[in-house]
């Protein structure tokens, strides 16, 4: 192994996070896995564990494998920018569901995605955002009956 693959975020976001995961299985291992109902409040959080300390070992693994893709190790802020503002548009949702709705709030990010990030026609990311929005909604608050925030207008 080089010097360089050691570097990589790929590798140390993947041992963070495979540490995360074995402290969730440790963790979750003292609660109810199975009770006479079902499934307890220890199952979910144990196969997440799980899953995680797995996933994040394949991201170590071809962390390793690989050689680095950029030699001068250089950061591409460009993509770093169009990453961060997709988080941002994610925390500004959530922050405002509870104002706006669901269904408002979803559309909203749909539509910076497909527009923004995508770049496609204003006419496709509001049909995008429209449909997908109320798809969501039939799904959940109508067919599965999970309430879901609702805003200052009603839906």
């Amino acid at each position: 192994m080089t010097e360089k693959s050691f570097k990589t975020a790929d590798l140390w976001s993947g041992l963070v996070l495979a540490a995360l995961g074995i402290f969730i299985v440790m963790e979750a291992r003292q609660w109810d896995f199975l009770t006479s109902d079902g499934p307890g409040p220890g199952f979910f959080p144990v196969w997440y564990g799980i899953a995680m300390v797995v996933l994040s070992v394949a991201l170590v693994i071809s962390s390793v494998l690989r050689s680095v893709s950029r030699a001068d190790g250089a950061v591409n802020w460009h993509e770093t920018g169009r990453a961060l503002s997709v988080w941002l548009a994610l925390v500004v949702s959530v922050a405002v569901l509870k104002l706006i709705g669901f269904a408002i709030s979803f559309a909203a990010l749909t539509f910076f995605i497909v527009a923004v990030m995508y770049r496609r026609p204003l006419q496709v990311a509001a049909s995008v955002a429209v449909t997908s929005a109320a798809g969501f909604y039939l799904l959940f608050a109508v067919a599965l009956g999970v309430p879901v925030p609702t805003g200052i207008l009603g839906f």
